[in-house]
């Protein structure tokens, strides 16, 4: 999945990720254009993993 995909579905993603992880808050996942990698790092912190177990997941989603 590349970026235009991931964040082209992100409403759909995002819910999936809350449902998934209690921990991940609305801010955890406000998606604003042009600042996606801070996105990623936000959700890899909260979630204490690597960006690539990151996108892993979310192309699993």
């Amino acid at each position: 999945m590349n970026k235009l995909e991931l964040f082209g579905n992100w409403n759909i993603i995002k819910g999936k990720l809350k449902e998934r992880f209690g921990v991940l808050t609305d801010n955890d996942l406000l998606y604003i254009k042009g600042k996606e990698e801070e996105l990623l790092g936000r959700i890899q912190r909260r979630l204490g993993k690597t960006k690539r177990e990151l996108l892993e997941l979310i192309e699993q989603i």
